[in-house]
This record gives C-alpha cells, sequence and structure tokens, in this order.
C-alpha cells in the first residue's frame, strides 16, 4: 500500500467535494493516438495487453456533491462533470499521473477555472439517470448524457452481481486498481498553451465492476483517439456511489 499518501492538510482556497455516480470508462489504444499530444517531459503509461503495447485513456463522468471550501463556511454547488484523461509517466519525478485532455462542466462556476486559471474547461448541459440498489449495493440503472459542443457524450451502463473483475494487462487486480484509480497530480495545456498542473487526494476508493451498453464520446471520436465501434468495447468499466476528493488550488504554472 505504498501508494497511500497522508493528507495534505486543505488550506486557502482548498476544494472539499463528494463525487456521486462515479465511473471510469477505460478504453486500451495503440500509443501512437497520442503523438504529439504530451509534451516530451512525459510519456504514456502503457501495458502489455495479448502481446501488443497499449496506452489507457479514461472518460470519467459524475456529479460534484456538495462541492465546497474544505476550509472556511462556504456555500455548496451542486455539478455534473465529466474529466478525460490518459494515464501517464512523470519522467521527472517518476510519479504515475494523469494528462487531462480537458472536463466538461455544467454550472455557472466554470467561469473560475476557464478564465481566472486557464483551465480546459468546457460547459456542457449533464444529466445523470441512475437507479442505484442500495441493499444489492449495485446499479439497476446508469445514464448520463451531456449535450455540448467540445465533448457531447452519451453512455450507458448496468451491474450484475456475478461480475468478477479482471484487468487485462496487469498482473494483479489490485495493481490495475492502483494504476486506474489513484493518479492523484493531473498535468495540462491550459487555454494560453502553457503547462499547467494540480493535485487532489482522496481515500482507497471502493469502486465495483460495471458493464458497458452502449457509448458515444464525441471527443474520442472527432480526436482520432477511439473510434465509435472501438468504445463500445473498453477495456474496463468501474463505478462507486459516491466518494469524496480534496482538490488543492490554484492550480499551478509549470515553468
Amino acid at each position: 500500500m505504498d501508494y497511500l499518501h497522508d493528507k495534505p492538510v486543505p488550506k486557502g482556497i482548498d476544494i472539499l467535494c463528494q463525487l456521486q455516480h462515479f465511473a471510469i470508462i477505460t478504453y486500451a489504444v495503440p500509443p501512437s493516438r497520442f503523438d504529439g499530444l504530451i509534451p516530451n517531459r512525459f510519456k504514456l503509461d502503457t501495458l502489455e495487453i495479448n502481446g501488443e503495447e497499449k496506452a489507457l485513456i479514461s472518460v470519467v463522468p459524475f456529479i460534484d456533491v456538495d462541492f465546497t471550501s474544505a476550509v472556511y463556511p462556504f456555500p455548496k454547488f451542486t455539478m455534473g462533470q465529466t474529466n478525460y484523461r490518459i494515464y501517464i509517466l512523470d519522467s521527472e519525478t517518476n510519479e504515475r499521473c494523469v494528462w487531462f485532455l480537458g472536463t466538461t462542466l455544467d454550472s455557472w462556476t466554470l467561469a473560475v477555472p476557464k478564465y481566472l486559471w486557464n483551465l480546459p474547461w468546457y460547459s456542457g448541459d449533464v444529466k445523470f439517470e441512475c437507479d442505484y440498489d442500495e441493499s444489492k449495493n449495485i446499479y439497476l440503472k446508469y445514464k448520463m448524457s451531456t449535450q455540448a459542443d467540445w465533448a457531447p457524450a452519451e453512455v450507458e451502463l448496468t451491474q450484475d452481481i456475478k461480475s468478477t473483475l479482471a484487468l487485462d494487462g496487469f498482473p494483479d487486480n489490485e495493481t490495475g486498481l492502483v494504476y486506474l484509480t489513484h493518479p492523484l497530480a493531473g498535468f495540462y495545456h491550459r487555454r494560453d498553451g502553457k503547462l499547467g498542473t494540480y493535485r487532489v487526494w482522496h481515500k482507497q476508493l471502493d469502486v465495483k465492476v460495471a458493464q458497458l451498453k452502449s457509448a458515444k464520446f464525441g471527443l474520442l471520436t472527432r480526436m482520432g483517439l477511439v473510434t465509435e465501434e472501438e468504445q463500445q468495447v473498453p477495456h474496463s468499466v468501474l463505478v462507486e456511489p459516491i466518494n469524496e476528493f480534496t482538490i488543492y488550488l490554484p492550480p499551478k504554472l509549470v515553468k
């Protein structure tokens, strides 16, 4: 469990939020799909699957619930969000992290990260239709749709109580879960083209395996990263009804 770190003490404008209907839908694709996307400081954190090298990209939808200051009394916000991220290694620190292509957010508060911090965040009308059976700990229904210019999206998941987790390319499920759920640092190209970064913290996530019924991620299709046909066959789908994240702000400019 050496990937588990003590929680840095929140201060200043750090944020605490509950993430509801949290899902990680991951695709394994040829590394060449990401040529030219990521600065030379980073390299793709690839796997070998069926004898072929693959890079992983995840779509992560959720609802921010009780999004508020981690330090001070502050109003609480609720908003739908979807992150698009590629798994990478930072050659300067050897840390596993993610490269954010960007985020869609359903909230007027988008103005702060977009214009104040130059984050690659975009507006979208996000809707969730979910039915979670707490007695069985499974989703009977999970649908998310996003109307947006930058990253329109539709996804429907289901869960079977008999399904077991199998993460291709990893020596065991624990290793795979750490890889997929526990990158705490993210890097991205700011809207002004400069390199930015921010960090999060969360406890070990209690995700469960789910199945994809259908998916249509316009951003992945438009960028040529994952075809519509490939989007129907994910590497893995993980869900958790709710968890808690701390976000350390403001994001930093990487010199």
